[in-house]
């Protein structure tokens, strides 16, 4: 099955459809999918901040970083939950989507950069407060998860502004 198929098989599922056709649900899906970028994106952008030097400098890092974790697993779980949700209503429309392609390439991107520096920095921040200044292996981590995070929330947004060629936008009253 090819990744296509998948796509329109995700979206003829009864929950898609009847979601779709939801006047009321979708909107309020999309806000949460929307609330859950903020939180999730947003700690994140404090802990990439703090790292920099740029905010909160009179917090330890372990303590920004403990402090934001419930909020980010929150964020995080709205962004894919509702994400999920969202997809599944008109997957076929963004399959033909470029901004959906980088916007999943760039998610893509910020898990490796999490696998990459969780050890030397995300989960080494004892040490990182213990240096006598923040290690430039943090700040490198810093900068590129915010150009990933801008770059993701641009594609993510520019998602509903490219308009699918007619001849590939689906006929959901077929089905």
């Amino acid at each position: 099955m090819s990744i296509l198929e998948f796509f329109r098989w995700l979206q003829y599922t009864t929950f898609a459809t009847e979601f779709r056709q939801s006047a009321l649900v979708y909107p309020i899906v999309l806000i949460a999918h929307l609330t859950g970028m903020g939180l999730f994106g947003g700690m994140i952008a404090i802990t990439d901040m703090r790292l920099l030097g740029w905010a909160m400098r009179s917090s330890s890092i372990t303590d920004v970083v403990e402090q934001l974790r419930v909020w980010k697993w929150i964020g995080f779980v709205m962004v894919v939950g509702c994400g999920v949700m969202l997809l599944s209503a008109k997957a076929e429309l963004y399959y033909h989507n470029p901004f959906y392609w980088a916007k999943m390439t760039l998610l893509a991107l910020v898990g490796v950069h999490a696998l990459v520096f969780h050890r030397s920095v995300y989960g080494n921040t004892a040490a990182l407060d213990s240096a006598p200044t923040v290690p430039r292996v943090a700040k490198v981590a810093a900068c590129i998860s915010l150009v990933l995070w801008i770059g993701l929330v641009t594609a993510g947004r520019s998602i509903a502004y490219y308009d699918v060629p007619n001849a590939l936008v689906p006929d959901y009253s077929v089905r």
